[in-house]
Order: C-alpha cells, then sequence, then structure tokens
C-alpha cells in the first residue's frame, strides 16, 4: 500500500466470495500456505463462507482502492465441546497486495472481533516453516511459536512443515471460560 490507497476492512459478503475464491485459488496453485492441491470452486467457498459465519465466527475482506486485496476469518480450531473456546485463524492476501499492511489489518481486527465474541486462545496453523511472512506477521502480533510438526504435507514435490502458533485473547486462560 502506498499513502494513497484506502483500505477499508468490513464484514465478507456473498458478493465478495468469487474475488476470494481467486486469491486462494492462486495460494492454492503456487503457494503453501494451504495444503489443498485442488483450488475450490466459488460455490464451495460460499458453502465454506456460509458454514464460517453461521457459526458465529467473524469472516472479514480487506478492500483496497474498491477490489478485495484479502480476506481474513476465525473458525473452530477443533470440533469437539473442550475446544469451544479456541479459534484457529486464516489470512490470505491477494499477491500484488503483499508485505503492504493488508495482513497485518485483517489479523489486527481478527484478533480485536475474536477477543470482543469471548474467544480465549487463537491459534495459527501455518503451512510450511519457510513461510517466513506469516509466520513473522504472526509473531509480530503476539504469537508464540509452540510447535512444528515435520513433514506433514507433500506439495509441490517437497515435504512441508506445519508451524503451530498460539496467543491469549482476552483473560486467556487466566479465568474459567464459560461459553
Amino acid at each position: 500500500m502506498t499513502s494513497g490507497d484506502s483500505l477499508i476492512l468490513r464484514d465478507c459478503g456473498p458478493d465478495d466470495i468469487p474475488a476470494i475464491q481467486s486469491i486462494y485459488a492462486d495460494a492454492v496453485l503456487t503457494g503453501t500456505a494451504s495444503f489443498e492441491l485442488v483450488p475450490p470452486s466459488v460455490d464451495e467457498m460460499r458453502a465454506r463462507w456460509e458454514n464460517i459465519t453461521g457459526g458465529g465466527y467473524p469472516y472479514l475482506v480487506a478492500v483496497l482502492d474498491g477490489e478485495v486485496a484479502g480476506y481474513a476469518y476465525g473458525g473452530a480450531y477443533r470440533a469437539r465441546p473442550a475446544y469451544r473456546g479456541n479459534v484457529e485463524n486464516s489470512v490470505y492476501v491477494r499477491k500484488d497486495c503483499q508485505r503492504g499492511g493488508v495482513g497485518r489489518a485483517l489479523l489486527e481486527e481478527l484478533i480485536l472481533r475474536c477477543t470482543e465474541s469471548g474467544f480465549r486462545q487463537m491459534i495459527a496453523v501455518v503451512g510450511d516453516s519457510a513461510n517466513a511472512g506469516s509466520i513473522g506477521l504472526h509473531r509480530s502480533l503476539g504469537f508464540d511459536l509452540v510447535g512444528t510438526l515435520r513433514s506433514v504435507g507433500w506439495k509441490h514435490g517437497r515435504w512441508l512443515d506445519t508451524v503451530l502458533m498460539q496467543r491469549a485473547l482476552g483473560p486467556g486462560d487466566s479465568t474459567a471460560f464459560e461459553g
């Protein structure tokens, strides 16, 4: 982003799904952040969005000069009830907008929204231990490295790690969770 660019963060709507699908498709085909191998269709991405927002989780888009530049959402970390105080984050930024503050703005807002919703821990599952941008972004926003699962994904002809990072939200684990 440059000083003349206008970045707007807002809730994702159904009209944003084609742009989100395009951003994610590029990440699936060319990157290592996602371990999917085939990009989901627009209809599948819409169903995923409906599932996430229907579950009460935030789903945000960053609009830069009128176009979707990135998106972020929180979702269930695990399905079992004891995990309900946790949220897993996902952040994807259009290639031409990376390293310009879009991902940071999205993740900051997502942290705020998840905290306001009463979640106590945010988990980042970063694809590829070589993903220095994502790891650095999460670290700069208070996430701690809690583990690395070595060689758990095979993509683009090589083994990929998964990096686990975690950040407390609100009171974290200092009080009982009543949710």
